[in-house]
């Protein structure tokens, strides 16, 4: 680990203790199991003291049976026989409670994950675009998988056996004094000195844990990375580099594991050690106040110190170590499980997207000049509007977008749009051009308020973009990406993405309209054939006919077209590009492309360049101008 991996690992072990502000989070998960705790905290009362008390029934075994038996000439073993079921029947009691709690920590343990994961992942539709442009996929997948499976397992088995482990070391201490003081004295101090160590060694690991998943998560993220762009990598011939970058996060993920549970795997050795010396030290001391007739002092009166117990409280001892043992060993376990849920409730507390949204989106009919919402689908829609004096009205929604004098940076330091000013008409198509890093997509950005504008105004037909529901602003707006994404699913569903209540007919014209109708057609099952893999197994092409009819079976008033013929090659573009214009009838339209050819028809073409608008007409009003975007037109000079 390189210097500075060492100096983050130690800040967080400076941190990261014991986290007890994250396991009572953690505890509040539960609460809803209270009946099935309140059964396992007494399954494992029942199995401690089943425990404690067969050890403590030893003393009596022998002393008060089998010796006598020894010295008998005539040995009776009747009484012997019912003591040996009784206390075979207390085993039983422990074994079938340890076997009760343990199935329903198990049962909680799962019913506590899918509440995490479900809330998880709720919180997760919530949060802002920005929240997932800051960290990868695979650091995100993590949280999912490797650290809610810390989780489970400290649910289903350490929690359980600490509180068991609590539960014998006091019914045990109990069952020793019982015995003897003296000897009891010597046990507990011999602990102290465990619990020291513990103390010493759990400081050190708690900050190596939550760096041991921080590094798995970037592991993960790494490679899901090289699975995603596998032909990237033997296209650029990148397999040695790969692999190179892989082992070096590989290291620093072992080192920060191997370093964690290199201290926790050494405690339990440690604990055996010092079980064995407390072992021997009790076997000496109980030998010679035996031998030397020496006063025993205990909970059951004074006398001398008799075989049978001793032989009860070293088997007492070893109950009283092996407690112990089990809580440094569960260690390991509760501190990854905490680390884990530590990174899960920072996601969680992530600030979510606001909305302050009041204006609507709603189907209405027209009935002489006047709107009227309705429940069903009508083609025609308008912004609803409550006021105060609880009063509704409503606007036709027709697709006029204003930006005025808007100024925009993803990071306050840096601005990326300066003074947009621009003026869609409803049916018009506005196109943007421009090089790479120019501005264009992140217009379309605003327009979705994926983030919300740093000065100046959006309005959309009249109303401040800032006071419609998000969700509703949104489902106004249809987009076809660059990138598309394909569910796993049929055809048809992928189709209906938008729109659940979609037909089959609807969607089936939506296809014929983007063109995509004879190629799905020709598919294994046609519309019911299962995409995989995010459609791994069609061209380019032909997902992004896909992402068009998807985007037409939505049947949104305002379409944002960016880069959407990108992928597709030049005849079928001219067949997409008559299919677009039929789904373009009657919309505003926003256009981002490369290729001039397919914004050559767009009402206002924008030229933009770091951030400023250049340019704005018509083709033929910016070829008459002989500027930025003549010379791309004639190819003097090309887009970056």
């Amino acid at each position: 680990m390189n210097k500075k991996d060492g100096l983050v690992s130690g800040d967080m072990m400076q941190k990261q203790q014991f986290d007890t502000k994250t396991l009572r989070r953690l505890l509040s998960y539960m609460k809803d199991y209270k009946g099935q705790l309140i059964f396992v905290v007494v399954c494992i009362l029942l199995s401690a003291i089943a425990s404690a008390a067969s050890a403590l029934f030893l003393q009596s075994l022998i002393d008060d049976y089998i010796t006598p038996l020894l010295t008998s000439s005539a040995p009776v073993f009747t009484q012997l026989l019912k003591v040996l079921v009784v206390i075979g029947a207390i085993y039983l009691i422990g074994v079938l409670a340890t076997l009760f709690y343990n199935r329903v920590m198990v049962t909680i343990a799962q019913g506590t994950l899918k509440k995490i994961r479900d809330e998880m992942f709720e919180k997760m539709q919530r949060l802002p675009i920005r929240a997932f442009d800051t960290r990868t996929h695979g650091d995100i997948m993590s949280l999912y998988t490797n650290d809610t499976d810390t989780l489970r397992q400290m649910i289903a088995q350490s929690m359980a056996q600490l509180i068991s482990s609590v539960f014998t070391i006091v019914a045990v201490l109990v069952c020793m004094l019982y015995v003897s003081f003296y000897l009891t004295l010597v046990a507990v101090l011999v602990m102290l000195l465990i619990l020291q160590i513990v103390r010493v060694v759990t400081e050190k690991i708690g900050g190596f844990f939550l760096m041991q998943q921080k590094t798995l998560a970037d592991v993960n993220g790494y490679v899901e990375e090289m699975v995603n762009g596998q032909k990237v990598i033997k296209v650029f011939c990148h397999e040695e580099t790969a692999k190179k970058e892989l082992a070096e996060k590989n290291r620093t993920w072992a080192t920060a594991a191997a370093s964690a549970n290199g201290y926790a795997n050494s405690m339990m050795p440690m604990m055996n050690a010092l079980g064995y010396v407390q072992y021997v030290i009790i076997a000496i001391l109980g030998g010679y106040m035996a031998i030397s007739g020496g006063t025993n002092i205990g909970l059951q009166g004074t006398g001398a110190l008799t075989l049978g117990a001793i032989a009860s409280f070293l088997t007492l001892s070893r109950n009283f170590n092996n407690p112990i043992s089990q809580i440094s060993n569960q260690f390991n376990s509760i501190v990854t499980a905490l680390a884990g849920a530590s990174r899960i409730f920072a996601f969680m507390d992530e600030q979510p997207e606001t909305d302050e949204g009041y204006v609507t989106l709603v189907n209405v009919e027209e009935t002489n000049g006047e709107l009227r919402e309705t429940e069903k689908h009508t083609g025609m829609w308008a912004w609803k509007h409550p006021h105060h004096d609880g009063t509704l009205t409503y606007t036709k929604l027709e697709g006029r977008v204003v930006f005025d004098h808007v100024d925009f940076g993803y990071t306050p330091d840096k601005t990326v749009l300066h003074d947009i000013s621009l003026y869609a008409e409803p049916g018009q198509k506005i196109a943007f051009v421009g090089a790479t890093g120019a501005g264009k997509t992140t217009i379309t950005n605003l327009l979705n308020r994926f983030y919300d504008i740093d000065d100046g105004k959006i309005r959309y037909d009249g109303i401040n973009i800032n006071k419609i529901r998000k969700a509703d602003l949104r489902r106004s707006l249809g987009i076809v990406l660059q990138e598309v994404n394909l569910f796993t699913g049929t055809v048809m569903e992928n189709l209906r993405y938008g729109n659940p209540d979609a037909t089959d007919e609807e969607c089936i014209a939506a296809a014929k309209l983007a063109n995509a109708d004879s190629f799905i057609r020709m598919l294994p099952q046609g519309y019911d054939t299962v995409l995989k893999g995010d459609g791994s197994g069609l061209s380019q092409g032909q997902r992004q006919l896909i992402s068009i009819a998807r985007a037409a079976v939505s049947d949104p008033p305002v379409m944002i077209l960016d880069e959407a013929t990108s992928s597709i090659d030049t005849r079928t573009e001219a067949l997409v590009q008559g299919g677009m214009d039929k789904l373009m009838k009657g919309r505003t339209v926003f256009v981002i492309a490369h290729r001039l050819s397919t914004v050559q028809n767009s009402d206002v073409i924008m030229v933009l360049d770091h951030g400023h608008i250049i340019e704005r007409g018509n083709h033929e009003k910016l070829i008459a101008e002989k500027g930025t975007y003549y010379q791309l037109y004639t190819g003097a000079f090309e887009l970056e």
